[in-house]
């Protein structure tokens, strides 16, 4: 009988270096919010995947940054965690705009996980073939990696070799989840990462980092073909709300108006959602509006 295989594989890397880009490649679907600015995703977040002989499940992690706030320090808390008891560490960089030294730092600070680890060069659509020798002489110095593999998670290029090359090193074990799940992630915490996901794209400069989205009501009426979503997008001063609205209210209408669409989309039935925008003073550097807003400490797997 065939021996069948599961285990943890966490993506780490500094921001905007596509993780999650990834992520939803290798699960399929949209599970992870995606945008080009730093820092887009906060939390971890497991998504799983079913092979022939295997079950593997990802993890998408903050960035690992210098921060100065209690938001940033638990973000990469968050992502060092993922990596402690994961069975595989992929280690992303950017083949734009490699950074042996901030990226050797990333590599230094999950140290203490014993996964086995890849260097994955992301972005490779975007570089001429001759630059990739150069970054992986630089790179193949700072780390014992298993292997050193190019990819393009947004067109899927190389894709098919590294998931074979971490099928090849996972753990015989049994699977872990049941067969028909996808992720841990709540359909209430996957609405406001969409809400949250509208609101980086429909604003600039510090508004996407100071803005947190909570859910209040889900309520799923089958009988009308209707789902009821009412949430609250926190900022931390009265401007940003001021801008968020918009004049008129247009800003919080579009944002609105993009979320309904793509929930609608994805839930299969019709959506009204109400929005509203709440100025919580300083909560990206207060651990108790952190905790209440949905970013606790993080914990380890086994935890």
């Amino acid at each position: 009988m065939a021996s069948f295989k599961s285990g943890f594989i966490s993506i780490l890397g500094r921001p905007n270096v596509g993780k999650s880009t990834l992520f939803n490649r290798f699960l399929g679907e949209k599970v992870a919010i995606v945008a080009e600015r730093p820092q887009t995703t906060r939390h971890r977040i497991l998504g799983i995947k079913k092979v022939e002989g295997g079950q593997l499940i990802f993890l998408d992690t903050p960035g690992i940054h210098p921060g100065g706030s209690e938001l940033n320090r638990r973000m990469v808390q968050t992502a060092i965690a993922s990596a402690r008891d994961a069975d595989v560490l992929l280690f992303l960089v950017d083949a734009t705009g490699p950074d042996a030294e901030k990226d050797g730092e990333v590599m230094e600070s999950v140290r203490e996980g014993s996964g086995v680890p890849f260097l994955v060069i992301n972005k490779i659509d975007l570089v001429k073939r001759k630059s990739l020798l150069p970054i992986m002489d630089r790179y193949q110095r700072l780390h014992p990696f298993r292997g050193i593999l190019p990819v393009s998670a947004m067109t899927g290029e190389g894709t098919d070799v590294l998931l074979d090359e971490i099928l090849k090193v996972l753990p015989e074990s049994p699977p872990y989840y049941p067969e028909d799940m996808a992720t841990d992630q709540t359909e209430r915490l996957w609405v406001s990462e969409i809400i949250r996901e509208k609101v980086i794209h429909q604003s600039y400069q510090e508004i996407p980092y100071s803005t947190a989205v909570t859910v209040e009501a889900f309520e799923e009426h089958p009988e009308k073909n209707l789902l009821i979503i009412k949430g609250t997008i926190h900022v931390e001063r009265d401007s940003q709300k001021k801008i968020l609205i918009g004049k008129g209210g247009q800003k919080l209408k579009k944002i609105g108006e993009a979320a309904r669409k793509e929930v609608e989309t994805f839930m299969g039935t019709r959506v009204f959602l109400e929005l509203w925008v709440n100025v919580e003073k300083n909560w990206t550097r207060n651990p108790h509006a952190l905790n209440r807003l949905g970013y606790p400490l993080a914990l380890n797997r086994s935890s």
